[in-house]
C-alpha cells in the first residue's frame, strides 16, 4: 500500500511517498481503509521537532513514530475478533494520533475505541476534517471552558481549522460569540454563527474594553495581561494555540499565578481523543449545528504541500488528503 513517511525531523520536504506493507488488525482493532485524511498543525510539529521538546516523547535525533496523520475517515475492511461495534463495510472516522497515526495512507490498524460510525449527513471528506480540530475546540469550550447559555464568548483565531468549530460549538451551546479574524475572512466567521467579528488587522480585541466570560484562544499569540484584561471577573480564557515557546511558558505559569490571585481563569489545554466527546460531535453534525469548513484538497502524492499551505497559518478552516 502507499504511505506518507519521514525518517528524519525537518521540513514538508522529508515526507516521502512510499510502499510499505498493509497493516493486520490485531484482535482488539479494525482493518480501515482510508478514503480520506486531515492535516493538523500537530502533524507539522511533530515532523519538524517543533518545539525541540517535542523530541522526548518522538525520539532525540530522529522520530520513532515515521507515519503521520491523525484524522482518518474511510471504511472497515476486517475486524478482530475481539470486536464488537463494527464490521466490514461501517463508514467510520477518528483521531488516531493517540493510538499510533499513520492516518496519511490507503490503509491503517485502528482500536476500536479511537472510532466513530461517519456522520450520516457528511461525505467521507467533510467527516475526516472534522475529528481532531472538533474535539480541540469542544474539550477546550466545555471541559476547560465550562461555557454556559447565555455567555459573551470570544474565539481568536476564528477562521482556522479548530476556530471554525470552536465558533459553531460556542453557538450550539447557546453563547453569544465573537470572532477575531483577518480582512477576508469576516464574511466567512459571521456566516458560521459568530453574532460579532473583529478584523484584527484593524482592531485590538484587547483594547475595545469589552469583556468576555469565556476567551477561546486558538492561536496563541497574546500575553497573559492582555488576555487578563478581556476578561470578566469568574472569567475562563483556554489557549490551545501556540505561536512561540515565550508565550506558552507565560500563559503556563503566568497564568496560573492569575487563576490564584484573581478571579480569573487562564491556562492551556491540549486535546484527547474520547470517544464519547467524539459521539457528542458527531450528534452535533447530524443535528446540523456543526459542519466543517474544508480550505483546500490535496491527493497522498502531495501530502508535502498541504502541510506547506497548512505552516502558512492562512488556511480558512480544514485541509484534507485525498487516497485517490
Amino acid at each position: 500500500m502507499k504511505a506518507i513517511v519521514y525518517t528524519k525531523y525537518g521540513s514538508p520536504d522529508v515526507l516521502q511517498l512510499k510502499d510499505v506493507e498493509q497493516p493486520i488488525p490485531n484482535e482488539e482493532e479494525v482493518l480501515v481503509q482510508v478514503y480520506v485524511a486531515s492535516a493538523n498543525p500537530l502533524d507539522w510539529h511533530k515532523m519538524r521537532a517543533d518545539p525541540f521538546i517535542t523530541r522526548l516523547g518522538n525520539g532525540l535525533f530522529k522520530p520513532k513514530n515515521t507515519r503521520p496523520g491523525a484524522d482518518i475517515a474511510g471504511r472497515v475492511i476486517a475486524v478482530g475478533k475481539n470486536v464488537t461495534q463494527f464490521k466490514p463495510g461501517d463508514g467510520v472516522f477518528g483521531d488516531i494520533c493517540e493510538v499510533g497515526s499513520g492516518g496519511f495512507a490507503e490503509y491503517v490498524t485502528v482500536p476500536e475505541h479511537a472510532l466513530v460510525l461517519k456522520p450520516s449527513n457528511l461525505s467521507f471528506i467533510e467527516s475526516a476534517a472534522v475529528p481532531v480540530a472538533a474535539l480541540t475546540a469542544l474539550q477546550g469550550l466545555r471541559h476547560e471552558g465550562q461555557i454556559q447559555a447565555g455567555q459573551k464568548v470570544l474565539v481568536n483565531g476564528a477562521s482556522g481549522g479548530v476556530g471554525t468549530f470552536a465558533v459553531q460549538i460556542a453557538k450550539a451551546f447557546g453563547a453569544e460569540v465573537t470572532g477575531v479574524c483577518s480582512t477576508q475572512n469576516l464574511e466567512l466567521v459571521s456566516s458560521i454563527g459568530a453574532k460579532h467579528v473583529i478584523d484584527y488587522t484593524k482592531e485590538d480585541f484587547t483594547r475595545t474594553g469589552v469583556q468576555y466570560d469565556l476567551i477561546y484562544d486558538a492561536v496563541g499569540n497574546r500575553s497573559v495581561l492582555d488576555l487578563a484584561r478581556s476578561l470578566r471577573p469568574h472569567g475562563i480564557c483556554t489557549v490551545v494555540g501556540i505561536t512561540n515557546l515565550f508565550l506558552a511558558f507565560q500563559v503556563m505559569w503566568m497564568g496560573k499565578w492569575i487563576s490564584r490571585t484573581s478571579h480569573k481563569k487562564i491556562g492551556m489545554m491540549m486535546a484527547s481523543m474520547n470517544k464519547e466527546d467524539l459521539q457528542f460531535i458527531k450528534e452535533l453534525v447530524e443535528a446540523g449545528k456543526v459542519t466543517p469548513v474544508i480550505d483546500k484538497r490535496y491527493p497522498l502524492s502531495q501530502t508535502a504541500d498541504a502541510i506547506r499551505y497548512l505552516e502558512t497559518g492562512r488556511a480558512r478552516g480544514k485541509v484534507v488528503i485525498t487516497m485517490v
